[in-house]
């Protein structure tokens, strides 16, 4: 049977879309992951097109409400986000909870290039070529 795992974020745009293809991508077939949010939007393309550079294809992924997930057991229910981590629902059985709070790409202004380089921090290096810190933080939690 395999781990079943929920990212939960606000607007289930970037932050836990790419977190869900970034899991199902290393789980290699053993992970089942599923996001969502409290206030859904739409994917955001900054987010599709940093992935996509990564070589993993979220385009098909669409924003989900959290609700859609009640009553479903979950190994994980992992929050991207302060906000989600407040309001996030208690799901049924032994699930594990995990707050890893990421700043949102959304809220940066700057266009399309400042977009992708707020989201650029998934591909495993920044526009620059910097990796993430190590030993720490963003870099552990995702063993880039």
């Amino acid at each position: 049977m395999n781990t079943r795992i929920l990212i939960l974020c606000t607007g289930n745009s970037a932050r836990s879309q790419m977190a869900e293809g970034l899991l199902r991508s290393m789980g290699s077939g053993t992970l089942d992951v599923f996001s969502a949010g409290t206030t859904p939007s739409v994917v955001r393309p900054e987010a599709i097109a940093v992935m996509a550079e990564r070589g993993i294809d979220i385009s098909d992924q669409t924003s989900k409400h959290v609700d859609e997930f009640k009553g479903q057991s979950f190994d994980y229910v992992i929050t991207v986000c302060d906000n989600a981590n407040e309001t996030c629902p208690v799901f049924p059985g032994n699930t594990r909870r995990m707050h890893w709070s990421f700043p949102d790409p959304a809220a940066v202004d700057g266009g399309e290039d400042r977009g992708r380089h707020v989201h650029g921090p998934a591909r495993g290096t920044d526009r620059r070529g910097e990796h993430p810190p190590r030993g720490g933080g963003v870099a552990r939690r995702w063993r880039w």
